[in-house]
């Protein structure tokens, strides 16, 4: 005899089609609802996640709030996921996903008591192969999902035990067949659906029922349709359950359980880029919150304490906004605009305690007669890179006799590069620097009063920049093997905003890059960069082609203004030599992927295996999504599609009235490692130095006095 479990939930989106305040009321009236209909029904349990929705309730209606708590511990209402909220678990970083999880916790075990063992993302878009580690740092030794469903990814069985990578930690885990929401009234085939996929040896499943996508729970038809179907099913029986019950039960049947090895996608690959403002918000504060912390551990106890309360508030925002709807793109334009806004308010604050907690310390330094840059490292790692700044130099140009120093008195290379303003007055400084972790260093203003040349470590890095009328080309050095000059092409793309139903973008090609001739804009002893402008489409498009001295890498900065509908951008390059087979960044690493056409969530970065044995490599922590094929790989860097539009909703004729994507301007940092001995652990360090540079103070304490513009003998 099977036993299903039916487990009576609310699914509830606090943002989709509706901004987060409404998701605010939606959560008081589910949970009423269900207080009253567990008063009504004695016998049945009421199934509910995330953290978030509970501390709504706690804020707004504490009597409520009491009612929940009488009937968790009547075992009437049981409490899965433990998470602050069902986020996006493809793109957050490693760090995110943790807090996602420990903030939930901290919040459950304050508040209620108790911490749930099921992981509970039935709304998610898609698994990281990294989830299996995460969850069971945590404790969490079950999970429930739904999608990818089984027509998008075959999986051996509805119930299994799941793991990242070979040899790594394992969980048990649940897909739901049909969904984990009823809009119609329930019937067998949809009570069936569970029982299909059971594993050989396994006799229980779950099926779910709900009325809804936004709120509500059982209601007095569904639960009598169960009371009246409890036996109608010929070698199953009915159960009012909860997951507890279920895995409780199944941890029994574990030896029959298959294993399923890898990350569980696909599904809604639009969601990969759409919206990249708020990937790009969600993966900065990500960084900027790391970084806060980094500086703050090394302040005296107090001010640690003072910032504590903004920087729980500040992380609590960040895994809110990334919630699956919010993070994927798939939102209104309304409640895109406040994740936006609440995202930037996480920056700013994240960026507040980083300078008071470095300047504490930069501005404490011993005075020194010249003037300084101070940089700190909080990143994590060393930083070996090149540094960029505009120190304020009262209104005097750099002079040819000028020269940089370090904490030894040595010199140090430098460059005087565009500045960012197009003030008469204003300059840029680009030099190496290496700042070990948690360190600081200093450079220094001065006079090279000797003449004396800097030492210069590694290849000079002069190239040439070889373009031809379609986009293709060549990066050449001044000496050894050119570097493919990657392509920009323009692709139909007329899914919906999700891409529902197709695992690749393999629309027509409608365009591609047009180029100016390559202009030389910089050239000196630290980088060399030639710059193109040009058109695709109806977007305008800047590239700058960068190589820094003793760099095995060339540098792309991307400047694209968006003006296409229904349209992607690509960006594919092919290395010279046939792919063998990939290595993408994911969360917290890599995963080994075959480079078979199909779309997929991209983390910092691509390890490219060749057939000759050699390796090439792509760092872009801002682009969220790739495919591949034998010859090349494919960046997606936009799309342009409708806010929230949702197959098969039919597209009137003119939409100019309607908010289109990511439409405007947009930069892309990426470097490219040409065939080679790369490695993932050198892309990674690579991927850290761009998105956690050290913090750059300016310092003059000490000085004799502060200069006027071109004063002779200045500095001394």
């Amino acid at each position: 005899m099977n036993t299903v479990h039916i487990i009576f939930n609310a699914h509830i989106d606090p943002v989709w089609l509706w901004p987060w305040t409404t998701g605010v009321d939606e959560a008081l009236n589910t949970c009423h609802t269900m207080c009253e209909t567990l008063d009504r029904h004695p016998d049945i349990i009421f199934t509910r996640g995330e953290a978030w929705v509970y501390e709504q309730v706690r804020r707004h209606d504490p009597a409520l709030f009491q009612r929940i708590k009488r009937h968790i511990r009547a075992g009437r209402w049981s409490v899965v996921g433990g998470w602050w909220i069902q986020p996006d678990c493809n793109l957050p970083g490693i760090e995110n996903m943790h807090r996602q999880i420990a903030i939930g916790r901290e919040w459950f075990e304050r508040h209620l008591g108790l911490f749930p063992r099921i992981g509970y993302n039935v709304d998610s878009f898609g698994h990281t192969a990294a989830l299996p580690e995460i969850l069971a740092a945590h404790g969490q030794k079950n999970y429930v999902f739904m999608r990818p469903m089984a027509h998008e990814t075959p999986l051996p069985a509805n119930v299994f035990r799941w793991r990242g990578r070979p040899g790594g930690k394992t969980v048990t885990a649940f897909r739901i067949s049909s969904g984990y929401a009823t809009i119609f009234p329930p019937n067998l085939e949809w009570i069936e659906s569970s029982l299909a996929p059971l594993p050989k040896g396994v006799t229980h499943t779950m099926c779910f029922l709900g009325v809804g996508d936004h709120g509500g729970g059982p209601n007095e038809h569904m639960i009598q349709w169960v009371r009246d179907n409890l036996h109608a099913i010929p070698g199953a029986r009915l159960q009012f359950s909860s997951p507890e019950r279920f895995f409780r039960a199944v941890a029994a049947e574990a030896r029959h359980l298959p294993l399923v090895t890898g990350e569980l996608q696909m599904h809604a690959i639009g969601c990969y880029t759409g919206h990249r403002p708020v990937k790009l918000g969600v993966r900065r504060a990500e960084n900027m919150l790391v970084l806060a912390e980094a500086a703050l551990a090394a302040s005296p106890e107090p001010e640690q304490r003072a910032a504590s309360a903004v920087l729980g508030e500040s992380w609590r925002t960040l895994c809110f906004n990334s919630f699956h709807d919010t993070l994927g793109g798939s939102c209104t334009p309304g409640a895109a605009r406040a994740a936006d806004d609440q995202l930037a308010g996480v920056k700013a604050a994240a960026e507040t305690i980083l300078s008071e907690a470095f300047r504490r310390r930069a501005h404490a330094l011993p005075p020194d007669p010249r003037q300084r840059m101070v940089l700190a490292n909080f990143s994590g790692g060393n930083f070996r890179d090149f540094v960029e700044h505009e120190p304020w130099l009262e209104w005097t140009h750099w002079k040819p006799d000028w020269c940089l120093l370090d904490d030894r008195g040595r010199l140090v290379p430098h460059q005087i590069i565009e500045p960012e303003t197009l003030m008469p007055d204003t300059m840029r400084i680009l030099f190496p620097a290496e700042v070990p972790a948690g360190a600081m260093r200093s450079f220094r203003i001065g006079r090279n009063l000797a003449g004396g040349a800097p030492a210069l470590k590694g290849a000079r890095p002069d190239f040439t920049l070889l373009a031809e009328d379609d986009g293709a080309g060549k990066l050449q050095p001044a000496g050894g093997a050119g570097c493919p000059l990657p392509e920009l092409r323009l692709i139909e793309d007329k899914s919906d905003t999700w891409s529902h139903g197709i695992d690749r973008f393999a629309g027509p090609q409608l365009d591609h890059a047009h180029w100016s001739a390559p202009e030389l804009v910089e050239t000196g002893p630290v980088r060399q960069a030639w710059r193109m402008d040009g058109t695709i489409g109806r977007s305008r498009i800047c590239a700058d082609w960068r190589r820094y001295l003793g760099g095995d890498f060339y540098e792309l900065r991307l400047r694209v203004a968006w003006h296409e509908h229904h349209r992607l951008l690509r960006l594919a390059w092919a290395p010279g030599k046939d792919i063998a087979r990939r290595e993408d960044g994911i969360a917290g690493g890599g995963l080994a992927r075959a480079s078979d056409g199909r779309e997929l969530p991209l983390r910092d970065r691509m390890v490219l295996l060749l057939g000759d044995g050699t390796r090439a490599g792509i760092v872009a922590p801002e682009v969220f999504g790739a495919s591949g094929g034998r010859t090349e790989v494919h960046l997606t860097l936009l799309r342009s599609c409708p806010f929230a539009h949702h197959d098969p909703k039919i597209l009137p004729e003119k939409l100019e009235h309607h908010a289109w994507i990511d439409q405007g301007e947009h930069v892309f940092t990426m470097r490219f490692f040409p065939p080679g001995k790369v490695t993932a652990k050198e892309l990674d360090r690579h991927a850290l130095l761009l998105q956690r540079p050290p913090v750059i103070a300016d310092v003059t304490r000490g000085m004799p006095h502060r200069p006027y513009k071109d004063e002779e003998g200045w500095p001394r």
